[in-house]
């Protein structure tokens, strides 16, 4: 567990300075920045902690510096994938990536090759205990939400990138505890994958998300919860 929030910290840490660098210290005037601390709070991150990485990033102390890259590839049975992260050293993370998706019956693709099949979208989760389903959703479309879905005891709302805040304030005023917000890659089509191809697409992804210069993995599969549940 300790290794596990190890990693988290150290991806949190790297988007602030990233968002710092690119867009300015302002946590209200750099809406990625924004978004990025807020991610960092809400995984329970010292304030010293995220002050220092901002400063990082403008530069006021001096720090490594970390650059962006986005992968985009296919997985077992035809699988699109999109790869976020950011790294110190490009020449030791991309033969790192290219070896990941090789072991696991996948391979890398050109910029664009899958992009068409993803849209840039703000994702909510939320905790649905508290409040019913009606009342969640009012909640959210009022605040601009596009569109949800219900599992378990979670909610999930897509927005816009532009009113991930709002969303997550309606949310809060209404009684509802927020998992996480946050920027993704949401696909507008799936793929079904079933048996030995989604055991070995369920560890491409998870290898992946488990590289440290890696922040976020999205891929268009769908298949069973039992089977995802199973490998986890």
């Amino acid at each position: 567990m300790d290794a596990k929030r190890g990693r988290l910290f150290t991806r949190l840490l790297r988007e602030i300075m990233v968002a710092a660098r690119t867009g300015g210290g302002d946590v209200e005037g750099n809406p990625r920045l924004r978004a990025a601390v807020q991610a960092a709070r809400d995984a329970n991150m010292p304030k010293d902690n995220i002050e220092r990485a901002i400063k990082k990033g403008t530069g006021e102390i001096e720090g490594e510096t970390f650059e962006d890259f986005t992968l985009e590839g296919y997985g077992p049975a035809g699988v699109a994938l999109m790869i976020l992260g950011t790294t110190d050293n490009r020449n030791r993370t991309m033969p790192e990536i290219r070896h990941i998706f090789a072991k696991y019956g996948g391979s890398l693709g050109e910029s664009g090759c899958v992009a068409w099949n993803f849209e840039r979208k703000g994702v909510i989760l939320a905790d649905r205990r508290g409040l019913t389903e009606e009342q969640a959703m009012e909640a959210a479309l009022e605040a601009g939400a596009e569109d949800y879905e219900a599992a378990d005891d979670l909610l999930q709302f897509t927005s816009t990138p532009e009113t991930i805040p709002q969303v997550r304030r309606a949310l809060e005023t209404r009684g509802l505890h927020v998992q996480s917000a946050k920027l993704d890659w949401v696909p507008k089509s799936t793929v079904r994958v079933e048996g030995k191809e989604a055991e070995k697409l369920l560890r491409l992804v998870q290898t992946l998300e488990d590289h440290d210069d890696v922040q976020s993995v999205a891929a268009n599969f769908d298949m069973d919860a039992s089977l995802i549940e199973q490998m986890s």
